[in-house]
């Protein structure tokens, strides 16, 4: 049985002309002798009846429980599959629906953000078996007890690896409204090209930097899985972007030209916090506890002897400057920050690309920040006004974009 796992998001499920452009897509994978299993979002965004965001604003939710909360959430997505399985039917195809909790998700009780235990997938084997169409309401499980759970933002995705991995199917592919993943956000730089190839790393590093091309769970799902993943578009015939291994897929790296960089990225609303020691450093590892307790993130962090440097959140700002108040300890912070990622994984061992990426910034009178690198992305903490200016002169400065 060769198996594939389609998921389509929310735009690509929201209008009855894009959900007869999604039967399609099923159809003819179908056609071809695959075994399918169709992973579907809530339809449309917040505005639309039955989106997610739209459903959370139908009750006070300091009124309602986490446990209600998911169970009202995952009535989207449910709504969504048993819609798109009519119109299957209507092409004379047997289809059956399943819930998360149906298609054998197990997850902690988390509720908003709950973790896969594991997938009996058998009961999804047995109905392709009857060569029929399974179509799953993503973004959902239940914990051992049998309450139902939500996967938080881009659980869809999750949903559709989970799957692909308990199945062992051939693929997994994404359906978005973007032809794939591309080196930059062309809304940004109209110039940016497709990316047709890119490894796990990559990915993860753009999902968690401020590209929403797939959740960064799902990346680390399809990792562990060798699981090949495909990101297309839902309403075009294009290649999409193939994720796997490096090693699948042939590059040759000339370390004398600039093909090391992959993708740019970028996520708003940071803060950098500066925090001085003045000497006490057993009152810096007391306030840093209190920052843990509280459940502040910190990110780009910079362990001086003076002073300690890191960035957050801005929604978390206001939580920080009472903690640090109380603290009575000295401390400065520069706000509406963006962090800029410059990922690719050919650049690890290549001398000179952090120069590269201070000298085309500081060219254009771009100020840095902060500073930080691992083996695929090298993270430059700038000022948000400069955000797109400095997105434009690395994407050219390092090749990116159509020639």
């Amino acid at each position: 049985m060769k198996i594939v796992i389609q998921k389509f998001g929310g735009t690509s499920v929201s209008t009855f002309e894009n959900r007869e452009k999604v039967v399609k897509k099923i159809i003819d994978k179908f056609s071809k002798g695959y075994s399918l299993v169709v992973v579907v979002s809530a339809m449309g965004r917040k505005g639309d009846p039955y989106a997610t965001d739209s459903l959370i604003s139908l009750v006070n939710k300091q009124n309602v429980s986490k446990r209600d909360l998911d169970l009202l959430m995952s009535c989207g997505e449910v709504i969504s599959a048993i819609v798109l399985s009519d119109h299957i039917k209507r092409r004379g195809y047997e289809t059956i629906v399943l819930t998360g909790q149906q298609a054998g998700i197990v997850t902690d009780s988390n509720y908003g953000e709950a973790n896969v235990i594991s997938v009996n997938p058998e009961r999804i084997m047995r109905h392709l078996s009857q060569n029929k169409i399974v179509v799953v309401a993503g973004f959902q499980g239940a914990d051992e007890n049998g309450e139902v759970t939500t996967l938080g933002r881009g659980g869809s995705d999750t949903t559709a690896v989970i799957l692909g991995e308990a199945l062992k199917s051939e693929v997994v592919e994404i359906y978005t409204d973007v032809d794939g993943i591309m080196t930059a956000d062309p809304r940004i730089v109209p110039e940016a090209k497709l990316i047709e190839k890119i490894c796990y790393s990559e990915v993860y590093q753009l999902a968690e930097n401020g590209a929403k091309v797939i959740h960064p769970k799902a990346v680390e799902i399809a990792e562990r899985a060798n699981l090949k993943v495909v990101v297309k578009n839902t309403l075009n015939e294009c290649t999409g972007t193939l994720i796997t291994y490096p090693e699948t897929y042939n590059y040759s790296i000339d370390k004398n030209k600039d093909n090391i960089i992959t993708a740019i990225t970028h996520k708003v609303g940071r803060v950098q916090i500066i925090i001085y020691s003045d000497g006490n450093e057993e009152k810096i590892q007391k306030l840093m506890n209190e920052i843990a307790k509280n459940n502040i993130s910190l990110d780009l962090i910079n362990l001086l002897l003076d002073r300690k440097i890191f960035t957050i959140d801005k929604k978390d700002l206001g939580k920080l400057k009472r903690i640090l108040d109380r603290s009575n300890i000295r401390y400065n912070l520069i706000d509406n920050c963006c962090k800029l990622s410059i990922i690719g994984n050919k650049m690890s061992g290549v001398p000179g690309v952090m120069a590269k990426i201070v000298n085309a910034l500081s060219n254009e009178g771009i100020s840095i920040l902060q500073t930080s690198d691992s083996h695929t992305t090298i993270w430059c903490l700038i000022k948000e006004r400069d955000a797109h200016k400095a997105i434009k002169v690395l994407h050219k400065e390092f090749n990116l974009g159509e020639e």
